[in-house]
């Protein structure tokens, strides 16, 4: 009885380390960026390849300025990954990162964005950093 017991408590453990973490990314905005119904997943090795996993609207919110919007993420201290976004309009955007030297994905950093042209520096939102510790 023991034995069947200890079983169970060590699959219940197991299930619970591989578990997916998902949450909302709050409204990442800086002018003329708008991202908004962020939504994120860490998934568990063998899904998505471990990825961390991503959606949300991305907006122009400065749709008279000419310039683009996009959005960066970041995973496992690897560079930063661009997805470009639309001028005077909303962009659905869902997306997978990962690591392919790991089996799934723990840390990631996203943030939205404004391509200001080559004469001014890009502005950015506040980077919002994400992570999911395994057992």
């Amino acid at each position: 009885m023991t034995t069947v017991v200890a079983a169970g408590l060590l699959f219940l453990g197991a299930g619970t380390a591989l578990a997916v973490q998902s949450g909302s990314i709050e409204r990442l905005h800086s002018g003329g960026v708008e991202f908004t119904e962020g939504a994120f997943k860490f998934n568990p090795p063998g899904t998505q390849h471990g990825a961390f996993e991503w959606s949300g609207l991305l907006h122009d919110d400065s749709a008279g300025d000419g310039h683009n919007v996009y959005m960066q993420v970041q995973v496992e201290g690897h560079g930063w990954v661009r997805y470009n976004g639309k001028q005077r309009r909303t962009v659905n955007m869902h997306h997978f990162n990962w690591d392919g030297a790991q089996r799934y994905t723990t840390q990631a950093k996203i943030r939205a964005c404004r391509d200001r042209g080559s004469l001014h520096p890009d502005n950015c939102s506040k980077t919002k950093s994400l992570s999911h510790h395994r057992d």
